[in-house]
């Protein structure tokens, strides 16, 4: 029997690392773009020193690792299985083994929203191992032993994993700690996935006093009630997943990455239709140098589908954010990702918006702001290796103006500041191509602006300046 659970637990297992990795990899690559983790123990002691930091600090030293989003599958099926099988170890040897999954189970459920962090799975993980542990230590009859111990460990659990260590939430204690991105809304599932571990693990013990009375249970019952559960569980997380969602970060992420090749063979299998989607569309055919030839072939959204008004959000400003860095537009786009990354709802850094701003203060030549981000970037895992890459280039005039790409978008910048709303004209574009006719990229965006608007006389002007 135990032999069958374990490869039932190791199914399960390979089922979250599949469905993260195959259906949901963009929800991780969201996850470890709007947070900054850094080796350092100023970094460490702030996480730490709050309740419930070894939790979040666990949660965010894995995120980082989300980059890859095969690894980042394989961290999260790993934490839910250990969760699984401690809840099966705090269950004993009774048949309802499949009760065990629904902590899990919960937990699956609450990393569908990208706003969910991971830290609040890792607090439900040490709560889970510190009940085990005192289940090992003080006997359930021995009932003042067990009271003395619980005294003990609901402090320190506090300090651990924070107030989802308690059977009841209360306000003033769970307002500040890191399990949702967002603070003031309350992640149920979270605490739901906390309070089923207290519920079976009382459940475990009114079973385990009463075995005569399941024991004629078949190993059918047993397996029938893990079925019902596994069916409810499946069909939960496959009605509640934002698969929309999901398309709409991996246009996003291909293009921080710059994989225009990959964006033009996605929007020739499925044609986007949402504002991000058309805005990336857009942006990789111009780097391909076919936006004028293919724009009528694919969706629009008017002008907004080109360069959309920046949202006071840290999520849609970024492609456009991107548009505006490879046009030449830096600081523009400096301004945007700045101003992205101060909307992040639990004020985290990002890695990805440190990086970007780095870039266009080398650019326009700002050597200490740019070595501000390299520096701390250097503390990082996954950006060191580009940050000391880069630093070299700091002040470095020949170096940076040979660059292939720092060179190009510098010689593309506009020469004269002026004041600029959060919406786009094509006055602006057209100082920008006429400040460097050799920016193609702004003459296919001006051209398009025109042809979206259907404004043939402004159109005609330009083509016979430009002739």
């Amino acid at each position: 029997m135990s032999s069958v659970r374990y490869l039932i637990s190791s199914i399960f297992c390979v089922a979250v690392l599949l469905f993260f990795g195959l259906a949901y990899p963009q929800h991780l690559h969201y996850q470890e773009q709007y947070q900054l983790f850094l080796f350092d123990s100023n970094y460490v002691w702030d996480i730490v020193k709050q309740t419930g930091g070894v939790a979040d600090l666990l949660g965010r030293f894995c995120t980082q690792f989300f980059l890859y989003a095969w690894v980042g599958a394989a961290i999260i099926a790993l934490l839910l299985s250990a969760v699984q099988l401690m809840t099966l170890q705090l269950m004993g040897a009774n048949k309802l083994y499949g009760l065990s999954f629904i902590p899990s189970g919960l937990l699956w459920l609450y990393l569908l929203d990208e706003n969910a962090l991971l830290g609040g799975v890792w607090a439900v993980l040490i709560i889970t191992g510190m009940v085990l542990l005192i289940s090992r230590f003080a006997s359930i009859r021995k009932t003042v032993r067990m009271i003395i111990v619980i005294i003990i460990a609901i402090p320190v659990l506090y300090f651990l994993a924070g107030p989802v260590c308690l059977p009841i939430p209360i306000e003033s204690l769970w307002s500040g700690i890191h399990y949702y991105r967002m603070p003031k809304v309350f992640p149920w599932l979270l605490w739901a996935a906390a309070l089923s571990v207290w519920i079976i693990m009382v459940m475990a013990v009114l079973i385990n006093r009463r075995k005569e009375q399941i024991s004629h249970l078949s190993p059918l019952i047993s397996h029938l009630l893990f079925a019902l559960v596994a069916v409810c569980m499946g069909w939960m997380v496959w009605k509640n997943a934002n698969f929309k969602a999901e398309k709409v970060m991996q246009y996003d992420f291909m293009a921080t990455h710059q994989q225009w090749n990959r964006i033009i063979e996605a929007i020739n299998k499925e044609k986007p239709n949402n504002q991000i989607g058309v805005t990336v569309q857009n942006l990789a055919l111009a780097m391909r140098g076919v936006l004028l030839d293919q724009i009528q072939n694919y969706n629009q959204n008017g002008i907004a589908g080109l360069l959309p008004d920046v949202q006071s959000d840290a999520t849609s400003p970024i492609p456009t954010a991107e548009a505006f860095y490879q046009l030449g537009m830096i600081n523009v786009a400096q301004r945007t990702v700045f101003e992205a990354q101060e909307a992040i709802l639990d004020f985290q850094k990002s890695g990805r918006c440190y990086k970007r701003l780095a870039q266009t203060n080398l650019i326009n030549g700002n050597y200490e702001v740019a070595c501000k981000y390299l520096n701390a970037l250097q503390k990082t895992l996954f950006y060191r290796d580009w940050a000391n890459e880069t630093l070299p280039l700091l002040g470095d005039e020949k170096a940076i103006n040979s660059h292939p790409e720092y060179g190009r978008l510098r010689k593309w910048a506009y020469k004269e500041n002026f004041l600029f709303s959060d919406h786009v004209t094509p006055e602006m574009l057209e100082s920008l191509y006429s400040g460097c006719t050799d920016n193609r990229m702004a003459y296919q965006y001006l051209i398009a602006y025109y042809m979206l608007t259907g404004d043939r006389e402004r159109f005609n002007n330009f083509i016979s300046k430009n002739r």
